[in-house]
């Protein structure tokens, strides 16, 4: 990794995969993490606010501030992924010691998004690994905004019309296409994108999954509680089939966190203009990839295909200890 300090915004939706992100971030020597803003998404924003102060008590974090951000999508859908999170998106294993929301910054996320950025300009990357909501609202409010980021990474989209969720869309960006549309037209600045199929395709053994818990720390304590509801389901044969290549490990919000850490994760990516689908019927949400340059962008984001797995994890492992 670089010897530069990395200045980061995390905007999450907490569920199981987001709090391992976070906790990858916490635990990297050279992140700072200016804030935390939050929206709807794995769980109900009030579950998404709740679940990030548990996951910065347990790290010894609640310096960290968090923003409450927006609680449905601008259309005013409302999607969650309670069968696959459980329904407090972190497992359904609440703590009655959990930090109260009197915590929270009066400020809400879309002006403290804004507010940040303004203050470290060209310093600040954004990383999204949930609904972009919030990035959608910031960049209505301040047009400048993408000018003033270092660079954004999104978890989200699909490359080849695999979906997750519905038949060609993967979640956070079919819990909100509009403000997928607008973020991948309105961001100008250097975008990375970690796919769903991009992400399957790097999953790790469930052996290491058992090794990364095995850790005799509070952390991986608290990460086998909290993600024992979803590993029993993403191992069943039904979810199995649905991945793209084979089975394994699947943390798909660490790897745009990875990315973002990371100087020498990503071992091959590629740049293509990008849009999102509005009006299908079964194509609503999904990512489409230019190559033909149909769509005439001069903006290309960066496309991840492969990682050094054992960057990835060590990443992993240092979260946890």
């Amino acid at each position: 990794m670089s010897d530069m300090m990395k200045r980061l915004i995390l905007d999450v939706d907490t569920g199981v995969d987001d709090a391992q992100a976070i906790m990858m971030a916490l635990a990297a020597p050279n992140v700072e993490i200016l804030g935390i803003t939050c929206t709807h998404g794995n769980t109900p924003l009030q579950n998404v606010l709740k679940n990030t102060l548990r996951v910065l008590k347990v790290c010894d974090r609640l310096d960290i501030p968090v923003y409450s951000g927006f609680a449905e999508g601008l259309m005013g859908r409302k999607i969650h992924a309670g069968a696959f999170h459980g329904k407090d998106g972190l497992g359904d294993v609440p703590d009655p010691d959990a930090p109260g929301l009197e915590l929270l910054q009066e400020m809400n996320a879309v002006q403290a998004i804004i507010s940040i950025a303004s203050k470290y300009p060209g310093e600040v990357t954004l990383v999204a690994t949930a609904p972009l909501t919030n990035l959608a609202l910031a960049v209505k409010m301040d047009p400048s905004l993408p000018g003033k980021l270092k660079a954004l990474y999104i978890m989200g989209g699909n490359i080849e019309s695999r979906g997750n969720t519905s038949v060609c869309g993967e979640f956070n960006f079919l819990a909100d296409p509009e403000a997928a549309y607008i973020v991948l037209e309105r961001y100008t600045c250097p975008t990375t994108i970690a796919s769903w199929e991009f992400s399957c395709r790097n999953s790790l053994p469930w052996s290491f999954c058992d090794t990364w818990l095995a850790q005799n720390t509070p952390k991986a304590r608290f990460m086998e509680k909290i993600s024992a509801h979803t590993r029993k389901m993403v191992q069943t044969d039904r979810y199995q089939k649905e991945l793209v290549s084979g089975s394994g490990f699947n943390t798909c919000d660490t790897y745009a966190v990875a990315a973002a850490i990371s100087d020498n994760l990503v071992t091959e990516s590629e740049e293509v203009a990008v849009t999102v689908e509005l009006d299908g019927t079964n194509t609503r949400g999904m990512m489409v990839l230019d190559y033909i340059d149909v769509l005439h962008k001069k903006h290309k984001v960066t496309i991840l295909k492969k990682i050094d797995l054992e960057v990835f994890k060590v990443l992993l492992m240092n979260a946890l200890k």
